[in-house]
């Protein structure tokens, strides 16, 4: 009877690990399915992008078998935090905010950025910009020429200190043209560069605040006002000073209160595509290569709700004729050069 009891008090402990193991497998196969977060910058977030936004959220959902909530942003600063603080897994950042979040956190890298018209990262760019409304474009000019000594004194609209092409670009060349560092073109005044210096917290909004004249001058980038504008001097992909954008009809809020308005460029400067950014302290090995081979393919690449075409009925944040390609951290050292990090 004794050896009965031993045998069966045996028979119910191996059970038991069975099935303890059996559960924490499940445990931690349900961690590994817990949802992720993309949070977008305020440019993103406006209204217009939401059906390429869910596209995104979609097929890196389906393909990681993971849900997938979206978090949208009014500013830059909350976009950053939430990735340096592991509360999101992905955005989409320009260079100096990826550069400014990985400092912090070295577990956020690079996944992709989209390419120029090579599909390579060889012309994968925008610009920078800085525009004025085409009637004040001649007090810009030196000798006949745009010369940036005519800042001196203007209202000056920025995106945000976290912007790329919004404040990064910008005021590297500015700051060098005045001999001052870029943290002085902050704040304005009488002893300073400008004499107002104010944030659009988008580049929508910079963009409107030169259109509306709150600011003489603002930075805002190409890609970024491809939807509410058109140049009708000039080239979107190779824009110059000089060049002229108006504000097309039926264009969406707020610049539907602004139609026909043009701006004169009084400066461009290209700038390093933006990246889509990962947070891999939410993420493993195995989700990682499933991302990058997701998004470098035909597949994602030949999805018009993703990569759209001039004049689709989608507003989409990339152009047909891009397509997604692998960058590393080394290849945003330009931007670090720019903002002391390096």
């Amino acid at each position: 009877m004794k050896k009965v009891f031993f045998v069966l008090l045996i028979a119910l402990s191996v059970i038991g690990m069975v099935y303890a193991a059996g559960s924490s497998d499940t445990s931690s196969n349900e961690t590994s399915k817990e949802a992720l977060v993309w949070i977008w910058y305020p440019n993103e977030s406006t209204p217009e992008f939401s059906e390429t936004r869910s596209e995104f959220i979609r097929v890196v959902s389906e393909a990681l078998g993971r849900p997938i909530k979206e978090q949208l942003s009014t500013d830059y600063a909350i976009t950053l935090e939430a990735l340096i603080n592991d509360n999101a897994a992905f955005s989409w950042l320009g260079g100096e905010g990826y550069t400014q979040s990985h400092d912090r956190n070295p577990a956020i890298l690079p996944l992709v950025t989209n390419s120029g018209s090579s599909g390579t990262l060889s012309d994968a760019k925008y610009y920078s910009m800085l525009g004025t409304l085409s009637e004040n474009a001649d007090q810009y000019k030196v000798g006949g020429s745009y010369n940036l000594d005519t800042l001196k004194g203007k209202r000056f609209s920025f995106v945000s200190n976290s912007s790329t092409s919004g404040f990064r670009v910008p005021s590297s060349i500015i700051s060098a043209n005045f001999n001052v560092d870029s943290e002085e073109l902050l704040e304005g005044g009488p002893d300073m560069v400008f004499s107002e210096v104010m944030f659009g917290g988008s580049h929508q909004g910079s963009f409107f605040n030169v259109l509306t004249g709150k600011a003489d001058v603002g930075a805002f980038c190409n890609s970024c006002v491809k939807d509410y504008m058109e140049f009708i001097s000039g080239d979107f992909d190779d824009p110059r000073a000089g060049d002229v954008l108006r504000v097309i009809a039926n264009a969406d809020a707020p610049f539907d209160q602004v139609p026909g308005v043009e701006v004169t460029l009084v400066a461009a400067v290209p700038v390093l595509n933006a990246p889509i950014v990962m947070n891999t302290n939410l993420l493993n090995d195995e989700e990682i290569q499933i991302l990058k081979d997701l998004l470098t393919s035909d597949e994602v690449t030949n999805n018009p709700l993703l990569f759209g075409e001039k004049g689709s009925d989608v507003k989409t944040l990339f152009r047909a004729g891009q397509r997604m390609v692998l960058v590393d951290d080394e290849w945003y050292d330009p931007i670090r050069e720019l903002n002391g990090l390096k």
